[in-house]
């Protein structure tokens, strides 16, 4: 039997997905959340920064990293430069900071940029998700699981999440590039 729901949570949890993706963009204030897509390179594994120290935020511009294996303070140093974020470390024996400066306009825009390309991913997902259900939809037909009217009545829910869930990213899109350019 076909759940339009399964299809709808794969939706949201597409959504959520996006949500930390953005969340971890710096937008001119310091927020522990922009390094969760920093990946270290340690115990032969890549571990996000959280897992290897306490990242606080003592100030609206400074993120602290607590690391708690001094043998990691420069892979996490290393890793931290490498990335997209611009950010400057600072090391202090086994404390990190790190000043995270204003935006520049030219980095603004750049910002901006990434987040309609993050939107435009999520929404291609969506997207995804939904020909997915349709596939499955069609086998139905197919197997005689499911009659014409019912095909078409499910094509219409899955059909209304996916076009609720773009205005959602659109929205979010929107909002997320209004707070870039008024930090």
């Amino acid at each position: 039997m076909f759940e339009e729901t399964i299809y709808n949570n794969k939706m949201l949890k597409t959504y959520d997905v996006f949500q930390q993706e953005l969340g971890s963009l710096r937008t001119g204030r310091a927020n522990a959340s922009m390094l969760d897509i920093i990946k270290v390179d340690v115990y032969g594994q890549k571990m996000p920064i959280n897992q290897l120290g306490s990242v606080t935020t003592p100030e609206p511009r400074t993120i602290n990293i607590q690391v708690w294996d001094t043998n990691n303070v420069t892979l996490i140093d290393s890793a931290i430069k490498k990335s997209e974020l611009g950010l400057n470390p600072q090391i202090d024996g086994q404390l990190i900071r790190l000043p995270v400066p204003d935006l520049s306009e030219e980095r603004r825009i750049e910002i901006k940029k990434i987040i309609k390309s993050m939107g435009e991913k999520c929404k291609v997902s969506i997207r995804n998700i939904r020909r997915e259900a349709n596939d499955e939809l069609k086998r139905l037909l197919k197997e005689k699981e499911i009659s014409e009217d019912e095909l078409k009545k499910k094509e219409k829910v899955i059909q209304e999440y996916t076009d609720n869930q773009i205005k959602v990213i659109d929205e979010r899109v929107v909002s997320k590039e209004k707070e870039i350019m008024t930090i």
